[in-house]
């Protein structure tokens, strides 16, 4: 594997529960979005959670460019997201050790 010098970072994303039929609209945009990252080498895995929230597991080289890397998601920019917290995660056993 080739070394790289970004960290990983997890970012829960925090949804409106006000807002499900928004997200549901916007779920295929948001994916499309989530694919490119993944395609250039820069999402690691994405997936959400049973209670409103997702997991969103990046490369960056820091918090802030974590979230400067998911501000142009569709949830993001119609503001269906509530709350991002991006906290650098570092694996210890797995594919991203």
């Amino acid at each position: 594997m080739a070394e790289t010098t970004q960290k990983i970072y997890a970012t829960i994303y925090t949804y409106d529960p006000e807002r499900s039929e928004d997200l549901a609209r916007l779920r295929p945009q948001h994916r499309e979005f989530l694919r490119s990252l993944f395609d250039a080498g820069k999402l690691l895995a994405s997936g959400p959670y049973a209670d409103g929230k997702a997991l969103i597991v990046v490369r960056a080289d820091s918090a802030d460019g974590a979230y400067q890397m998911l501000d142009p998601d569709p949830l993001n920019e119609a503001h269906i997201i509530l709350h991002r917290e991006a906290s650098e995660w570092k694996p210890v056993i797995g594919p991203w050790d």
